[in-house]
């Protein structure tokens, strides 16, 4: 029966501790809800000093107004990202297949066939481009010439770009182009004469200069203008065109640009964008919007990044002056300090309630400035009244467009938790480094 005997010593150390360890917590536990109790009863006691009320809320004000401000900024900038990319969204596919080398290449594979037909896939445009010269009447200029398949008109978002006339690119007087903007106001172009059509000039493929006649050395075609639209700069300064013009006038006869293709709803754009590279192979370049797009979303980052730093920098300085609030508390509770050191509190309590206490009243106003931004979203949103231009300068969309999203929430309240803890912990370190000579002197 000896044997059967268990002592503390048969128990591993391991074990041992273990046994321990809900006492631990247990203390744990008890030792910061003891500091948020007495720190919660700080915040709202009366104080002998009214400065250090005023001290206290206007810390918790700066905080509310630093982190109202910023959690708005962000906001608007989300709301004009959002109407910038729509912006853009009609014009560049969802998906934009391009040769890894070289200029073109040729469509009719067998992978490309299949896709062509895939159930998931609602546009499969079939591109070809390449820099001509336009000439109108007696003005000419550079410009980007895109043919485009039929299928290029399936997007519905097309109409909402045109400027002037039509998005036609075929009726029964034959081909017809769309110009953009930019190109149409330099050539003065005119889309209602059905007389002066637009001259594109294109060098022609393996044929040495002439220098005789260097005329003969382009393909001339003519082409009646039917719409002009307007998108950015960028797009602005090309014509777009049937891709059996371009063909004709680029003298290629199967080989493509570029292969767009917009999905149909609900269709994940990542997870077929990444099924197209693992199946068309290294020799296509494979991109999403974000992609085609990179120096516009690295121009919308970057600025609402510089601001986020610029803004957290004044919510720093409006978080630390809880230091001088925390310091004047101190004061102010001198001898409920030493009551509580007497009675056993150790310094680690007494630090964990003035960190409390900065805590609360930090994150009372973060929490009061967020509740601030999501009312600024509601009346800009529902009634826009603040406007980006007037009655004379009309602009695209007549109110700031403002957009939340719970990142931005979860940002904002991190950066100022980070910040809140840091002056907190630094302010209640100072608070009691000296608590044997408070003691002493009381």
């Amino acid at each position: 029966m000896k044997d059967d005997v268990i002592t503390i010593s048969h128990i591993p150390s391991y074990l041992f501790h273990l046994t321990l360890l809900p006492s631990y917590i247990l203390t744990i536990f008890t030792a910061v809800n003891t500091s948020f109790y007495i720190a919660k009863r700080y915040l709202f006691a009366k104080k002998s000093t009214n400065a250090i009320n005023l001290i206290s809320g206007i810390s918790m004000v700066g905080v509310m107004v630093g982190s109202a401000a910023l959690i708005i900024i962000l906001s608007v900038f989300n709301g004009l990202e959002t109407v910038v990319l729509n912006m853009f969204d009609t014009i560049t596919p969802q998906i934009a297949i391009t040769p890894a080398r070289g200029k073109t290449f040729d469509p009719n594979t067998s992978y490309f066939n299949q896709l062509r037909k895939n159930k998931d896939v609602a546009a499969f445009t079939e591109v070809l481009q390449e820099n001509a010269l336009l000439k109108y009447n007696n003005k000419q200029a550079v410009g980007m010439v895109k043919g485009v398949s039929l299928d290029y008109l399936k997007n519905a978002k097309l109409d909402s770009t045109i400027k002037e006339g039509r998005f036609i690119l075929h009726n029964k007087s034959g081909d017809n182009a769309v110009i953009g903007s930019a190109l149409q106001s330099y050539l003065a172009v005119n889309t209602v004469d059905p007389f002066t059509e637009l001259e594109i000039y294109s060098p022609k493929k393996d044929i040495a200069v002439n220098t005789i006649n260097p005329a003969d050395d382009f393909v001339v075609k003519n082409i009646r203008v039917s719409g002009v639209f307007e998108v950015q700069q960028d797009f602005d300064n090309g014509i777009i065109v049937p891709l059996d013009f371009a063909r004709e006038l680029l003298g290629e006869d199967k080989n493509v640009s570029a292969i767009e293709i917009n999905l149909q709803p609900g269709v994940d754009v990542d997870d077929f964008k990444n099924e197209i590279i693992e199946k068309a192979g290294k020799d296509y370049e494979v991109r999403n919007q974000a992609e085609q797009n990179k120096s516009l979303y690295h121009i919308l980052n970057t600025e609402k990044w510089a601001v986020y730093i610029i803004l957290t920098f004044i919510l720093i300085i409006a978080i630390f002056n809880i230091i001088g609030s925390l310091t004047m508390l101190v004061i102010d509770k001198v001898k409920d300090v030493a009551i509580l050191s007497s009675l056993g509190a150790g310094k680690k309590l007494i630090k964990r309630i003035f960190l409390f206490e900065g805590m609360m009243i930090t994150m009372s106003g973060c929490v009061l400035g967020l509740i601030i931004g999501i009312i600024f979203y509601y009346f800009q949103h529902t009634y826009g009244f603040i406007k980006m231009g007037d009655e004379v300068n009309k602009t695209l969309v007549s109110s700031y467009p403002i957009a939340l999203k719970w990142k931005d929430f979860v940002l904002v309240f991190v950066t100022v938790g980070i910040f809140s803890f840091l002056a907190s912990a630094l302010s209640s370190n100072l608070s009691v480094k000296k608590i044997d000579q408070i003691n002493q002197t009381i």
